[in-house]
């Protein structure tokens, strides 16, 4: 008896794999843009709150805008248009976030801190749905695992300890950034053999 060729829900972690494939370049540069922002906050540290805050907008808007343009630009029949909604969402969070840093720089530091705090945690979530769902198809998905749980990691002790002194802050969220980059390049040369050839 000859098989259907319509997809069932286990084509969906195939098609997550050839999603990453394709657009690992995409993974590289997030990983590139949050390091920029690691040594930046690091190598600049009379940063004011700002600066900071303009700083991270347009880490998270970049970010955002890479993690959408992921999601979009698989190719229409694939069987990845599933699961691509995570990182579609990923990328909204992060967008939407980057804009609020823009449009309200001036918000205090405990405001700031509980915002990178929230964020962070709805991107570790959303990226651990995503590991979960590419564990079968993907050797590193543990990479994308431990991103997500780095995230949440760090939302959460921004969360409980929002009263930080600046400086601690600043080491906290470039040390976050650069090892949430380093994570995300290892991915995206993990994921780069599984890119579908036209």
């Amino acid at each position: 008896m000859a098989e259907t060729e319509t997809s069932t829900p286990s084509d969906f972690p195939a098609g997550l794999r050839a999603m990453l494939g394709d657009n690992w370049w995409l993974l590289l540069l997030r990983g590139i843009a949050a390091i920029a922002f690691g040594v930046l906050a690091i190598f600049w540290p009379a940063i004011t709150l700002i600066s900071l805050t303009l700083l991270w907008g347009a880490y998270t808007l970049i970010d955002g805008v890479f993690a959408l343009w992921a999601a979009i630009s698989g190719r229409a029949n694939s069987p990845a248009m599933g699961p691509r909604w995570w990182m579609a969402i990923s990328g909204v969070v992060s967008v939407l976030a980057g804009l609020a840093a823009f449009f309200w720089p001036g918000m205090t530091a405990f405001i700031l801190v509980i915002f990178i705090g929230i964020w962070a945690i709805i991107i570790g979530v959303l990226t651990i749905w995503g590991a979960i769902q590419a564990r079968k198809e993907i050797e590193g998905e543990w990479v994308l695992g431990l991103f997500g749980a780095l995230s949440i990691l760090f939302g959460l002790l921004l969360l409980f300890q929002p009263g930080a002194g600046a400086l601690s802050l600043i080491w906290t969220i470039a040390g976050y950034s650069i090892f949430a980059g380093v994570l995300l390049i290892m991915l995206s040369f993990r994921v780069r053999k599984f890119k579908r050839t036209a």
